[in-house]
């Protein structure tokens, strides 16, 4: 088929389909009676009074903002979940088994003494209306739930105010969440102890960019969008690319990627250093600006992927990449999904040197952009290349995963060069997960992020769809085909019981098949709370009772995020 009657086909009436759902999207603050029933205190039910309002989702994505874990209270607000009275420890969230989605916690009341403090710290910056604290306690992506909802939200303008903020929560011993994009979908940001939301979007200024090394310094709040468009002029880019929405600060907390993680790696290879404010206020810095150091222990990748649970980022040092001379950008059809999984595998095994991106997307997934945006996209498993380097190079390389695509039953290959034609192209991907809510546009989704050794890509892709298809449920499948890495959309009505146990029960299938094949239940997602119950089976008892160790050794106090990461169970 001739490239430009297949994308004059992508262009038909495309409609911006953030536009057209985001009425479907909209977060309501509970009436009282029903915030009564949610909002459970130790030995009271607060009633706040409730003034309707409404707010859009920002864009649903597969990345990031700040989670943790519950640990060893020593008069925390709430015990221990190892001591605590109220929680389950085998069925509780977190615990081995569990299928519970309502993250259980206990709290007192604020002390006023620390009102006053935090007044003094953020002046006009804060506030306590319940609107505002409803709505950073409800992650805007996530079905997950809370008991309870931040007491207070704080917004610091600089890390001495971050500092401070946390010190005087220490000392009153009142939980803390980081909180950033809103974009995580494992209820990173969930308050279940209540306590000090710390939402750091206001500190997003680009503090220095060094051309010539190649790296930029930033505040925790800027967006990786917002900070590409910055570093254009300079022909340079921030190559990791999760939702959009999504803040460096956040990023760096769940360890996120994106699609060109194939070729530039995740955030673990991408920060340099960090900036981080410790459970007792004070400011550590990791390393230095060098761009390799063998100077003491690894503290940058230790707070990489921590979820907040250990301190609060406040500046990150990024490496930065040259925008790519020249680019081609392809896509294929195949009758199964496992040819289209064959030919990503093969691709990665044929030497290819420039390939930044290989994205897989379902025949459901191309039926949702189709009835999403009125277009007429081949309902079949689709695979999405890109292939960067010099012009000759980037033709080269398309024409030989051309060839690997005919060997697997490939066909309908299509290649753009053209600067807005790749534009469209890239549009498929990225609209992916509104797209899904197309098809049931009042219901929730369960995304799940199993990555596999590369080898058993198809495999595990194969059984999944299997699975799927059976399902009553309406499933997608997106990989990030070029590093093992698979997400599946299901579909579920959250007020059906029944629907939500089965969206469960292809998230427990795909899980453990991921880790009977060495893989693990989250490539770029992270933890939250949602996925602590498979950290057992993935890392061992062991693994997780040291993480629990580093944790008190560092908030001995328990303040950082509690209820996060670490399972409930554990204990030592």
């Amino acid at each position: 088929m001739a490239f430009s009657s297949w994308i004059s086909r992508l262009r038909s009436s495309s409609k911006p389909i953030y536009t057209k759902f985001r009425n479907s999207f909209t977060t309501t603050a509970p009436p009282p009676s029903l915030a009564a029933e949610i909002i459970v205190r130790c030995r009271h039910i607060r009633k706040p009074p409730v003034s309707p309002w409404a707010r859009s989702l920002l864009p649903l994505a597969l990345v990031v903002s700040a989670g943790s874990f519950i640990s060893q209270s020593n008069g925390v607000n709430c015990p221990s979940y190892c001591q605590s009275p109220i929680l389950d420890q085998t069925k509780g969230i977190g615990g081995k088994d569990s299928t519970d989605y309502l993250v259980k916690g206990s709290l007192k009341k604020i002390p006023q003494e620390l009102i006053e403090e935090l007044k003094l710290i953020c002046k006009d910056n804060m506030t306590m209306d319940y609107d505002e604290r409803y709505f950073h306690g409800k992650p805007q992506n996530s079905f997950h739930k809370a008991v309870n909802i931040p007491d207070i939200i704080v917004f610091p303008r600089s890390e001495e105010e971050v500092s401070k903020i946390v010190a005087s929560c220490d000392k009153h011993k009142v939980p803390i969440v980081p909180y950033g994009g809103a974009t995580s979908i494992e209820g990173h940001t969930l308050c279940p102890s209540g306590g000090v939301c710390i939402d750091m979007t206001l500190m997003k200024r680009v503090k220095s960019l060094n051309v010539k090394d190649m790296d930029v310094v930033v505040e925790p709040g800027i967006g990786w969008m917002e900070l590409n468009e910055y570093l254009e002029p300079y022909g340079l880019f921030f190559p990791l690319d999760p939702g959009p929405g999504a803040t460096i600060g956040g990023m760096c907390a769940t360890r996120c990627s994106g699609s060109l993680a194939v070729r530039y790696g995740t955030m673990r290879e991408n920060v340099i250093n960090l900036k981080v404010v410790l459970a007792n206020g004070e400011v550590v810095k990791t390393g230095s600006r060098a761009r390799k150091s063998a100077a003491g222990y690894d503290l940058t990748r230790l707070m990489i992927g921590s979820e907040g649970t250990l301190g609060v980022i406040t500046e990150v040092t990024l490496r930065l990449q040259k925008i790519p001379q020249y680019s081609v950008v392809a896509m294929c059809n195949f009758p199964t999904i496992k040819d289209a999984a064959d030919v990503a595998i093969a691709s990665m095994l044929s030497g290819i040197q420039q390939v930044s991106r290989v994205e897989l997307l379902d025949e459901v997934q191309v039926r949702a952009i189709n009835l999403a945006n009125d277009k007429k996209l081949p309902e079949a498993p689709t695979l999405m290349f890109e292939f960067i380097g010099t012009e000759a190079y980037s033709r080269e390389q398309t024409l030989i995963v051309q060839k690997i695509a005919s060997e697997h039953n490939g066909s309908d290959f299509v290649f753009a060069e053209d600067p807005e034609a790749k534009k469209e192209l890239w549009k498929i991907r990225k609209e992916a997960l509104w797209a899904c809510f197309a098809m049931e546009p009042n219901f929730e989704a369960m995304i799940t992020d199993v990555c596999v050794p590369l080898s058993h890509l198809a495999e595990i892709i194969s059984k999944s769809k299997q699975e799927l298809d059976a399902s009553s449920l309406v499933c997608t499948v997106i990989a990030h085909a070029g590093d093992g890495n698979f997400h599946t959309v299901i579909l579920f009505d959250p007020n059906k019981n029944e629907q939500r146990k089965e969206a469960e029960r292809l998230n427990h299938f795909m899980v453990h098949a991921a880790l009977d094949m060495e893989g693990t239940c989250t490539g770029e997602h992270g933890v939250g709370t949602g996925k602590m119950k498979y950290l057992e089976k993935e890392l061992g008892i062991e693994a997780l009772k040291t993480m629990k160790r580093i944790k008190d050794a560092l908030d001995p106090n328990g303040i950082m995020n509690p209820g996060k990461l670490i399972p409930s169970h554990i204990c030592f």
